[in-house]
């Protein structure tokens, strides 16, 4: 810790969230009345405040952590185009978007962040960070400047549904200035009420303790579910393809690879992708069983898929933080959920928030397989609202997630024998979400949305052989469920890869349409007996196990467009390597053949050069602005969405104009002060307490052990035409010791957009070097910012040192 009087303020630290504080002399004011007209946000207070006991005011100085969730523009073409992008026959079918491209054309702008920024800041609340797609602002307080930022009071409540358990939350709607009416969607992590929970069941014997887990695999292994739903039958295993888990827990990999063992499966280890600082694979905790269970049946599936275990807090917080960061980093092609709460019991301005990243993941071509929940129709019969209310299950509920009910399923050896409804099967009528209009078909009446989509086997008394925490379990629920679609998907994306055509994206338009079609009886298994508490199975869909089961290679023929009767095939001539300079204008004309007669080409293309882009007939044109080494695909499509690629490398150097220089001044702080940097008190430090890695001066953040906001930020210009690379060197110690929680955060922005983070749980000995490409920022003036946030005990220290924007 620092040697300095802010280390005082230690003393003065703020109680756990989960305690509750009566009679505090710092008690919260209510907020002041401001002379600028406010707008309510509604449906910003968790539904559990009308039922449950006040206890008293939140302390004043209680630090909270608060998403600002912004709203998406031209949200009409936005609709449409997500219509047309899954609709065979449209010039825009499997033409799927960037990240970048998604928010230039529908995200918050840059003026709508600097915007609400500016006021957050103005309100005394911190900005920790701004996700990538600019649709999510999150900012720390204390409970008063929250208040006052938000005309709310925070309170402390007992909710007596939940044997008495403590939470905080706002007691009124919370509300922003009229001019930020039109850009602010809503506020988040103003209560702490809502927790996602598993969807994974296991076998009584096994919930009552009866027997231990096992010494050898008792449950379906992937022999018996891959063969029962014909998986085995693509012709593929994943390779190439990559799937996001989506988790509030950890794993071991010894366990994962135990299992790989087992069944003789080999491919890429699963890795863990921390959000908001979390991770839990050091010591994983009662979710460890639903993590494990997720992976190893993706596995099971799809063996050579890659698997990126995204690990956020369970909060609403870090739910919308892991949806924003999944579409932003847009590493995968299929998304798998296993984690959710009931729809009446989880605040609706969070379900937006996350629901609008969702539309992000349609719109870049990612399916997404949610859960549908293990409580039948009754989803609430575990929290707040309880077994009386019927209620589905979010994220499932989601139009842009397919909701994966359950059966019980029998075999015959490893073939398909039967199925019936597993009896407890999440499904129903959501109340958040209007029906979409691919729903159809369904034979329910009705303005909502219902789920599940799809189903397969989830009972526990038909389980899977799952090995976790040192042994052989046997689980079942949506949650082995929804990874079984999931893998199936990756599946799918390798044989449609190979075909020349585009991955399945949004997978309900196309589900329905095989579903309400001829094709229906050979592609699905259509479950007809058994029922949950308020619906029973019928022929075709129903809200037990929605169109049924799959039936896997005929269903993938259906969707390839490859079943009876064959498809079109469409060849792309591939060009060859290409090369050009920066700032140097191309013209390359691409052409195509299609063995059907009369059809119009439309192309697509990905990875282009910077500044490229490509017509609908086929040319590539435009001036090369960031030198570098371009994989680009190209791809054609016809009328009836059938579709050929070729991919070829297109090499950018760079011109005379660009001479390699590093930008930052002051770049190792070896002056002894901070020009040209613009930085907090005694951020530029020569102290012996933290070493420099060369010379003896650096830049300290935090190390305070005290809530303590430290930052370094310097403006340069990236000449046009050139590739530019961040490199810095961080050292992080602390005194925390947990090894799941991030207490302490530094975040990288540049021109307020975070390129990296890091927490106290990312301590390290000594310094290691970090880089970013910073290319797309060619012709451009940049702010650099570092921004250490500490809170009130247990200090951190974030050093950097020796810094560099080299351009090539």
């Amino acid at each position: 810790m620092r040697p300095r009087s802010l280390a005082l303020a230690s003393a003065l630290a703020v109680l756990p969230l989960t305690v509750v504080s009566l009679g505090v002399s710092t008690a919260q004011a209510a907020p002041a009345p401001q002379a600028t007209s406010r707008v309510t946000l509604q449906n910003t207070v968790t539904p559990a405040v009308a039922r449950s006991q006040k206890q008293g005011d939140l302390p004043a100085d209680r630090t909270l952590s608060v998403s600002v969730n912004l709203k998406l523009r031209n949200t009409a073409d936005l609709d449409r185009f997500l219509t047309a992008v899954s609709t065979p026959g449209t010039a825009e079918y499997g033409h799927y978007l960037t990240p970048a491209q998604f928010t230039a054309l529908y995200g918050p702008t840059e003026a709508d962040v600097a915007q609400v920024r500016a006021y957050l800041t103005g309100q005394g609340l911190t900005v920790d960070s701004v996700s990538a797609n600019r649709q999510v602002v999150n900012v720390r307080g204390t409970a008063a400047q929250v208040a006052k930022a938000f005309g709310t009071h925070e309170s402390s409540y007992s909710d007596p549904q939940q044997g008495g358990r403590t939470f905080f939350a706002n007691d009124a709607a919370a509300s922003v200035p009229a001019e930020l009416a039109g850009v602010v969607e809503g506020i988040s992590g103003l209560d702490n009420h809502t927790v996602r929970t598993t969807r994974i069941a296991q076998p009584q014997s096994q919930v009552a303790g009866a027997s231990a887990p096992h010494a050898a695999p008792s449950g379906l292994g992937p022999a018996q579910y891959d063969g029962a739903y014909n998986l085995g039958k693509l012709g593929t295993d994943g390779t190439g393809t990559t799937v996001a888990l989506w988790e509030f827990d950890g794993y071991q990999s010894s366990n994962l690879s135990t299992y790989n063992s087992q069944f003789g499966l080999s491919g890429p280890a699963a890795s863990t992708v921390s959000v908001d600082g979390a991770n839990y694979d050091s010591a994983p905790g009662d979710g460890q069983g639903e993590v494990e269970l997720d992976s190893e049946i993706v596995r099971g599936v799809a063996p050579k898929a890659t698997q990126l275990v995204y690990e956020a807090p369970n909060s609403d917080q870090g739910e919308i933080d892991m949806a924003a960061q999944i579409v932003s980093d847009n590493r995968v092609s299929v998304v798998s959920i296993s984690w959710g709460s009931c729809e009446p019991d989880t605040t609706a301005s969070s379900m937006t928030a996350v629901n609008n990243s969702f539309k992000q993941a349609a719109a870049q071509g990612i399916s997404i397989f949610s859960a549908s929940g293990d409580d039948g129709s009754r989803d609430c019969t575990r929290s707040t609202s309880g077994s009386g209310v019927k209620a589905v299950d979010f994220p499932a509920s989601s139009p842009y997630n397919t909701g994966v009910g359950g059966t019980n399923l029998k075999l015959s050896g490893n073939t398909y024998s039967s199925e019936s409804a597993w009896s407890t099967a999440g499904g129903g009528v959501s109340t958040q979400f209007a029906k979409p209009s691919w729903q159809t078909g369904t034979g329910v009446s009705g303005t909502m949305r219902t789920v599940p989509d799809v189903s397969s086997d989830a009972d526990p008394a038909s389980g899977f052989a799952i090995y976790s925490a040192g042994g052989w379990q046997v689980y079942g629920g949506t949650s082995a469920a929804a990874p079984l679609w999931s893998g199936y998907t990756a599946l799918y994306n390798q044989k449609a890869a190979a075909a020349g055509k585009s991955v399945l994206g949004e997978a309900n338009p196309k589900l329905y349409a095989v579903a309400n079609s001829s094709s229906y009886s050979t592609t699905f298994h259509d479950v007809t007996t058994g029922k949950n508490q308020d619906f029973s199975t019928k022929a075709g869909y129903d809200q037990v196990t929605g169109w049924g089961t799959p039936v896997g290679d005929a269903l993938a023929n259906a969707l390839l467009g490859t079943g009876t009767g064959g498809g079109n095939t469409v060849t792309v001539t591939n060009p060859g390597s290409q090369s050009g300079t920066t700032g140097t204008a191309v013209s390359l004309q691409l052409s195509a053949t299609d063995s059907a007669s009369g059809q119009t080409l439309t192309y697509s293309a990905s990875g282009l050069p910077t500044g490229l882009s490509i017509s609908s007939t086929g040319l590539i044109s435009g001036t090369p602005t960031a030198a570098g080494t371009y994989t680009v695909t190209v791809t054609a499509t016809d009328t009836t969405g059938a579709g050929g690629s070729a991919t070829f490398t297109w090499t950018i150097g760079g011109t005379s104009g660009c001479t390699p220089a590093q930008l930052l001044g002051n770049a190792g702080f070896e002056t002894g002060s901070a020009t040209p940097w613009t930085t907090t008190s005694g951020v530029v430090d020569n102290s012996a307490s933290e070493a420099a890695h060369g010379g003896s001066w650096k830049a300290w953040l935090n190390g305070y052990g005290s809530a303590h906001t430290d930052s370094a930020s310097q403006t340069v210009t990236i000449p046009a035409g050139c590739k530019a690379t961040l490199s810095y060197w961080l050292h992080i110690d602390t005194a925390e010791t947990s090894t799941t929680t991030a207490y302490d955060k530094l975040t990288v922005t540049v021109n307020g957009t975070t390129v990296a983070s890091y927490s106290n749980l990312n301590k390290n000995t000594g310094y290691a070097q970090k880089t970013v490409d910073l290319s797309a920022y060619a012709g451009q003036s940049v702010t650099l910012k570092f921004n250490g946030v500490e809170d009130s005990s247990l200090q951190t220290s974030f050093v950097i040192d020796d810094t560099a924007i080299q351009t090539s």
